[in-house]
């Protein structure tokens, strides 16, 4: 990565914390142009954003607190909801306020501008990035991938087992890898899913003959689709009284890579609710061309082709 963060990795940071422990040196790094980040304390009835720096208060204005909210593109409420969070941003300027203490005037859309700029605009479908999830709605998980620049990952790009909300794989905070899937009129899309691993690579972890953990995904006429990984599923023996949502422990009857298949009979149900746990990866390069979820013996073929991708992937 080239220096550019999701917010709230680089707050931590001992060059960041040492930016903050005196006057001197937050004007070192005003005229070095360098990119700190600090909590928000308070949005004020103007939307401008009160930043606490420990030796003074920051002020972002409002028209500097995100890209596109000069241009009305990009509604105030990505400036409210920073408060309580950290945030990213360069000096741009030291004023005194009306008690004649010293006040840093900063620009968080001057950052974004940067990283768009430096990083962003370099990326290319297939890139693997860090970012870090800032909301949860029902058509998808929303993460900043850079000085609170966010992407969308589609729902149905989380995991290939279905899911029917993100809050099922993530928490907000919770940081993460997405691959770079598309880019649309200037905006990044991202997929999860293929870092999760290939049919092979999950069920590699089970053997026929174990009673193992899942969660029921869904409930047809033919019987119940039981996750046992976020990208392994299997199809159980229909059984009275279960219903998606519910914990279940399975038997592995059998496993057919030649069909994708594993043959599950479900032992018990029960009603509990887990909290998502960082996701675990298969894949740890930096960039992927291609990802093959299908087993070489299988006929059906399931892929996502990242260099000649245009709008979705043949998942």
């Amino acid at each position: 990565m080239t220096g550019y963060y999701p917010e709230g990795r680089l707050i931590t940071t001992a060059e960041n914390f040492s930016a903050m422990q005196s006057v001197s040196a937050l004007t070192d790094a005003f005229h070095e142009g360098r990119i700190l980040e600090a909590r928000a304390t308070v949005c004020d009835s103007a939307h401008n954003l009160i930043v606490d720096l420990g030796v003074m208060k920051g002020i972002i204005p409002r028209e500097e607190g995100a890209i596109g909210i000069r241009e009305g593109t990009v509604r105030d409420i990505a400036v409210i909801s920073r408060v309580n969070r950290p945030v990213c941003f360069v000096i741009k300027d030291f004023q005194k306020n009306e008690l004649g203490k010293p006040v840093a005037i900063l620009s968080r859309r001057e950052a974004q501008e940067r990283c768009m700029n430096e990083y962003i605009a370099s990326l290319v479908p297939g890139d693997v990035i860090d970012a870090r999830i800032t909301h949860l709605d029902s058509f998808g998980a929303f993460a900043d991938i850079g000085c609170g620049i966010v992407s969308l990952i589609p729902i149905d790009s989380i995991s290939v087992s279905r899911i029917d909300h993100p809050k099922e794989r993530f928490t907000v905070g919770m940081e993460i890898k997405a691959v770079v899937k598309a880019f649309d009129n200037g905006r990044i899309s991202l997929t999860h899913k293929e870092l999760l691993g290939t049919w092979e690579e999950n069920v590699s972890r089970f053997e026929i003959g174990e009673t193992v953990a899942g969660i029921i995904r869904s409930v047809e006429e033919y019987g119940a689709f039981v996750e046992l990984a976020p990208n392994l599923a299997g199809l159980a023996e229909m059984k009275d009284g279960i219903r998606a949502g519910q914990q279940a422990s399975v038997y592995i009857k059998n496993i057919i890579p030649s069909r994708m298949k594993i043959k599950l009979i479900i032992i018990d149900t029960f009603d509990y609710e887990l909290r998502p746990e960082p996701p675990e990866y298969f894949f740890y390069g930096s960039h992927m061309d291609r990802f093959v979820y299908s087993p070489s013996a299988s006929d059906k073929m399931i892929q996502t082709e990242f260099q000649t991708m245009i709008n979705s992937p043949t998942f």
